[in-house]
């Protein structure tokens, strides 16, 4: 299963929770960035500030 796959998935399963629960997304992105510290985080600030 590709990446973009995983990711389509993701988001629908989310998109389902978040219909029936109401959780704020922007909250759940931050403590995954806070706690795992992802490469993609990293390098997507990076290039935003190189441009």
């Amino acid at each position: 299963m590709s990446v973009k796959t995983k990711i389509i998935i993701y988001i629908i399963i989310l998109a389902v929770f978040d219909t029936i629960i109401p959780i704020p997304i922007t909250a759940l992105v931050l403590i995954h960035v806070l706690y795992q510290k992802p490469r993609w985080f990293r390098d997507w600030v990076e290039d935003v500030y190189r441009s």
